[in-house]
């Protein structure tokens, strides 16, 4: 089992920044990639970014390409999102995501390992 934890989440202003990390704890090894999604209140939950494990190869929704960067620290089994020039329409729970397989989806049903989620808010 994998264990993920999500922090850096908050309030902020629109044109701001944030970093989003996710932890991961147990039997990390086994992931090949690891995603961000998010959740906005009434709509269902979509791809934000991906990065397999092992490679560091990225992948990014249409949403955010340009604006944000996904990357890992395998030392740390710490996945980030850094998200920069942020809009009203971020706002979302943004979770993180673990796979065992390769080559992440952008569907979240290809996820096996899933954190709580934390909460984005971006005030325009």
């Amino acid at each position: 089992q994998v264990q993920l934890g999500e922090s850096g989440g908050g309030l902020v202003q629109a044109g701001g920044s944030l970093r989003l990390s996710c932890a991961a704890s147990g039997r990390t090894f086994s992931m090949n990639a690891v995603g961000w999604f998010r959740q906005a209140p009434g709509k269902e939950r979509e791809f934000v970014a991906a990065i397999s494990w092992g490679g560091g190869i990225t992948y990014y929704a249409d949403s955010v390409k340009g604006r944000s960067a996904i990357s890992r620290d395998r030392a740390k089994n710490t996945m980030y999102l850094q998200m920069n020039s942020l809009k009203s329409e971020d706002t979302a729970v943004y979770y993180c995501a673990g796979r065992l397989g390769t080559t992440p989806p952008r569907e979240s049903s290809g996820y096996d390992y899933w954190g709580q989620g934390t909460q984005v808010t971006v005030s325009s």
